[in-house]
């Protein structure tokens, strides 16, 4: 992790048991001695797990743990572990596992340690502070799709991952999965979020291929090495990743890459320095990782709509929790607006059949 600016004191509520942890930390060879001083902080980047910065004997540790009061199902930190550990074989571009734990007692949920990252994580706060040009973020955009691309060729055989997902028959559970988590977290009527469904149900591909897939890769979860934007060090974020269709992957990506292009209101409901001057369109980021990957991008309205409805998805989701007071961040308190923005933006898209341009 990176960015000091993003660090902030821990939100109440969400405090960690400093005893125990400096225990855990010292049994695990972590640090010398359990009387040192820990100092602890959040991270206020990010809308899922909850990701802290130990402080401690001059050295610094990532702490990631689900969120409170969250369904196991995409907060399992085991699984995020194993597949940061298991990486550690043959992909370097990632932050260094160093222990699990899923004693609830140490901290009141299961966690994981890893090595701290240093670099650039580009937010859109982050890319107006340091004032990034246009010729600038063609190389960012550059960088970071061949880091993708790149990502898709992991032979996760030799990781040892081969047991990580089932990417047979992956298109058509996805679909089905996110269909049935959206209504189990409904808080409002959305008249398009049940179009949305019943269109992907009959469009979505039979046929892909079979890689590790990221789920959540955009600029806010790689870290850049400096502002040459030439090299990332690492990828953040794995508790999404699993074995199936990269395209799904590449739709995710696109729901995110909110453009100039795009409506006032589309560039409020999804924030990103995507939308900063320099950046290539959706169409483009897809021709350029079809000429990079040489994969044939045939359902490219498809995947766009996956990847805005899975955003609705977790957006709504995490609303849901908000509501019912098991999270007190206020930054939460619209995500049931955005949740809708990308169901009614996941429609426009399909009358259209088109990803730019929408409005």
């Amino acid at each position: 992790m990176a960015n000091n600016q993003q660090i902030k004191p821990v939100r109440k509520g969400e405090e960690l048991q400093k005893k125990n942890l400096k225990n855990f930390l010292y049994q695990h060879h972590l640090i010398q001695a359990v009387t040192s001083e820990l100092k602890i902080h959040q991270f206020s980047n990010g809308f899922s797990n909850l990701t802290y910065l130990l402080r401690i004997e001059d050295k610094e540790y990532v702490l990631r743990r689900p969120p409170v009061a969250a369904p196991k199902r995409g907060h399992d930190m085991g699984r995020e572990y194993k597949v940061l550990h298991q990486l550690n074989k043959v992909f370097h571009k990632k932050p260094k596992a160093l222990a699990f734990s899923d004693n609830y007692g140490i901290i009141g949920a299961p966690f994981y340690i890893m090595s701290k990252v240093d670099g650039i994580i580009l937010t859109a706060k982050e890319a107006n502070q340091r004032q990034v040009t246009p010729d600038q973020f063609k190389d960012i955009s550059t960088t970071w799709l061949q880091s993708f691309v790149d990502f898709h060729t992991i032979d996760y055989h030799a990781a040892g991952l081969q047991d990580l997902g089932r990417p047979d028959g992956y298109v058509a559970r996805q679909v089905l999965n996110w269909s049935k988590q959206y209504l189990a977290a409904a808080t409002d009527e959305v008249p398009t979020a049940e179009k949305v469904v019943k269109w992907m149900n009959e469009k979505q591909p039979k046929v892909y291929d079979h890689t590790l897939i990221h789920n959540d890769f955009k600029y806010d979860n790689v870290v850049f090495k400096d502002d040459s934007w030439q090299e990332i060090s690492a990828i953040l974020d794995w508790e999404m990743c699993t074995l199936g269709d990269p395209l799904m992957d590449l739709g995710t990506s696109l729901g995110y890459w909110t453009t100039i292009a795009d409506s006032e209101f589309m560039k409020q409901g999804l924030q990103s320095p995507t939308m900063m001057e320099g950046n290539p369109s959706r169409t483009e980021i897809v021709q350029q990782y079809a000429l990079k990957s040489g994969r044939n991008i045939e359902h490219l309205t498809f995947y766009y709509v996956y990847g805005l409805f899975k955003i609705a998805v977790i957006a709504q989701q995490i609303y849901y929790r908000y509501k019912k007071g098991h999270t007190k961040d206020p930054k939460f308190a619209q995500l049931n607006k955005a949740s809708e923005w990308c169901c009614n933006t996941a429609w426009q898209a399909i009358q259209k059949n088109q990803i730019d341009h929408l409005y």
